[in-house]
């Protein structure tokens, strides 16, 4: 029942929902007390909604923004505190005394310093945001970016603020009870001098040198650096938070481009969800400001996602514009109409080429370029399940999606029979069921389907954690998560705890990567992955959420996977693995794998997962797997060759549309020359006309 409840009020802990019940009980309760009258009463119902509201603001509670949208939000709660306090003093009768006085001149003032205090904060946090946003890019050089204001000073500063009448409230309160003024007097003056100096504090942040280069300024440095670093491949990216994995997972091929390469950003947090990286980073939110920066030296624009503020740099003609997307499948997005707006297209492998003749969508067979993928470099081959280990099983399953399609996911349909067979079976196995972040987002039978998955998973690992047929070696696992601890505690330290890193402004001026920082980060994870795998034993069940242990890191540890139409399937084909794929729409095998050219190789199943023993019959005897010869060949088929390399492809890709570009650029150029010396050559050639006098012309006068 309280699970129920704190879905329903959409908090996180039942803790949460205690403090938003009592929150919204105490207001009433105040009222009460003040009726009664009962200053202990009062007080005590005060506490309460303080300590309540302060709580609810630190987990950062959908439920303080829901109150807001109701109009009862931070400002309106504690005037009602306060007037109510009022009510109270007036109910024991101290209308005619001077603290009643006291305490409305005090509200009064304290709520007249709301104001300023609003404005100032506002104005500090617009002047600094920057117009650009950057990471690797030295701005630092070309303008003054001065230090943010001391974090206490902004963060949650109008719930800060309004606490300042603790003090005014409390010595109210004990000068009604010990009928003395001056107690409450002091309360007052604390509340009304420290609200000032809050106000007075601020005022610095809006004048002098502590205040950023204006947009203008900012832009011109960007330009500046531009011009020095002449950046050739730009990767653009825009969407929302939830979809930075899209651009994550092209960093590392950027990081090996032949090229200069350049990343260009829409949306501020998308920069704050970007992986580390070495390469140069703008975020530019505004489309007039993208249009106006110095990309005269780009040659190829790569674009990860078909999204519409794509025109602002697909309207640029001296680049060569690039779909590259974020995955392989048969899904409709990989065969978009839109795409036919780029130069070219590229797809991992001849799959891709085949899914756009087919679409007939408008994208010709002469602009798509088989590159590979560059991004699977990391996925290992598969050699067979190690001795004395059994087997695991990966269920990765893909999200609902956002128009309903039964056939998106099965997690809805079939995913709890899928996970039921893999925990039962025998011999046993090994259950890894990492899901797609997007779970339930849209579809909430897609969530608690989630949940019950995650719940039988968990069950079967804790009673695969007392059986006596499994032996933990926890000498090793003890020694691993010591691993585990030293690599974290050595990557809190090369990148934070993350806790104050400064505003946008002091992130774009101290942007700069470390090299070494970084090559050690990423090492320290590779370090951290190893460990986790063998910090718990290598039968027990687990539920992978977050970003870490990575997609691939689960494939390389995994020997078969179960999932559905998406790109996970096509990546995990470059393992060599068995793989299962769910019919959750049920169209039938032959339909299913007609129109769907990843599962060709796959073990196809129905939402009763019925035909998982195929799949785990492959994975215990693989001399008798009948599809292995199939997965050779759709793996060359959707993901190209193994040599040369995708990384090589891809640069020659990049290398040979720069090439096209170049040339269209100086044909354009010539032609425009050419035009220009024409229209001169004509105008030296022209003779003004001049109409002489004829015989017996005068001046407007006839001869008469």
């Amino acid at each position: 029942m309280i699970s129920t409840a704190i879905r329903v009020a959409r908090v996180g802990s039942a803790a949460e929902l205690a403090a938003a019940i009592l929150m919204v009980a105490g207001f009433p309760a105040l009222m009460l007390a003040a009726l009664v009258p009962s200053v202990p009463a009062f007080a005590a119902a005060a506490a309460v909604t303080y300590l309540a509201d302060h709580y609810l603001h630190r987990k950062g509670s959908y439920l303080i923004n829901r109150l807001s949208k109701v109009r009862a939000g931070l400002s309106i709660r504690f005037l009602i505190r306060q007037l109510l306090l009022v009510l109270l003093l007036a109910r024991l009768s101290l209308a005619d005394n001077l603290i009643y006085y006291g305490a409305i001149a005090c509200f009064i003032a304290f709520y007249g310093l709301q104001a300023p205090h609003g404005a100032l904060v506002q104005l500090i946090r617009n002047r600094r945001r920057m117009p650009v946003a950057t990471r690797n890019v030295d701005l630092a050089s070309r303008i003054r970016i001065p230090d943010a204001p001391p974090r206490g000073l902004l963060h949650r500063s109008a719930e800060k603020m309004l606490h300042l009448d603790l003090f005014a409230v409390a010595g109210i309160l004990l000068a009604s009870q010990v009928k003395s003024a001056l107690v409450g007097f002091i309360g007052i003056g604390i509340t009304v001098a420290l609200a000032t100096l809050y106000v007075l504090a601020l005022v610095p942040y809006v004048r002098g040198r502590k205040i950023p280069p204006n947009a203008e300024k900012v832009l011109a440095a960007v330009d500046d650096w531009l011009a020095e670093y002449k950046p050739e491949t730009v990767l653009y990216f825009s969407g929302s938070k939830d979809s930075a994995y899209q651009v994550n997972m092209w960093l590392d091929t950027m990081e090996k481009l032949e090229s200069k390469p350049l990343i260009i950003l829409r949306e501020r947090a998308i920069l704050n969800s970007l992986a580390p990286t070495t390469v140069p980073v703008i975020c530019v939110p505004g489309g007039v400001h993208l249009m106006n920066l110095d990309l005269s030296t780009v040659r190829v624009a790569l674009y990860a996602a078909n999204v519409g503020k794509n025109i602002h740099l697909l309207r640029v003609p001296t680049i060569k514009h690039v779909f590259i997307g974020h995955g392989d499948s048969d899904k409709l997005a990989s065969v978009n109409p839109y795409s036919k707006v780029y130069d070219e297209v590229w797809t991992a492998g001849r799959a891709g080429r085949d899914r756009y003749a087919i679409a007939d969508v408008g994208v010709r067979d002469d602009d798509i370029v088989e590159v590979g993928r560059p991004q699977l470099a990391p996925i290992q081959t598969w050699q067979g399940v190690p001795e004395g280990r059994i087997p695991t099983v990966l269920y990765a399953p893909t999200w609902e999606g956002w128009d309903g399609n039964p056939g998106n996911t099965s997690v809805v349909l079939a995913g709890e029979n899928i996970v039921k067979q893999l925990v039962q079976a025998d011999p046993p196995v090994r259950v890894l069921y990492k899901p797609h972040p997007f779970t339930g987002n849209v579809s909430k039978e897609a969530g608690a389907a989630h949940r019950r998955i995650t719940a039988l998973v968990q069950q079967a690992a804790a009673e695969r954690a007392i059986n006596t047929r499994f032996i933990a070696d926890t000498a090793a696992q003890a020694q691993a998560k010591a691993e585990l601890e030293r690599i974290e505690a050595r990557l809190v330290q090369l990148t934070g705890s993350g806790g104050d890193r400064g505003d946008e402004a002091v992130a774009t001026r101290d942007g700069l990567v470390d090299v070494a920082r970084h090559e050690e980060v990423a090492r320290l994870r590779a370090e951290w992955n190893d460990a986790y795998w063998r910090s718990f034993p290598s039968w027990e069940h687990r539920v992978i959420t977050g970003a870490e242990p990575r997609l691939y890191d689960c494939f390389n540890v995994s020997d078969a996977m179960v999932s559905d139409i998406s790109s996970v399937v096509s990546d995990f084909l470059a393992s060599g693995k068995p793989y299962a794929v769910t019919d959750s729409a049920e169209v039938g095998v032959e339909e299913f794998k007609r129109n769907n050219t990843a599962v060709r190789a796959a073990v196809i199943l129905s939402n009763s997962a019925s035909e998982l023993g195929e799949l785990l019959g492959a994975v215990r005897a693989p001399d008798a797997d009948r599809l292995a010869e199939d997965r050779k060949e759709l793996k060359q088929y959707l993901l190209g060759p193994d040599e040369p390399t995708s990384l090589e492809q891809f640069n020659t890709a990049v290398a040979n549309l720069a090439v096209k570009a170049e040339t269209r650029n100086v044909g354009q150029q010539s032609r425009d020359e050419a035009a220009l010396a024409e229209s001169e050559a004509e105008l030296a050639n022209a003779v003004p006309g001049q109409r002489m006098p004829a015989a017996g012309d005068t001046d407007g006068v006839g001869a008469g």
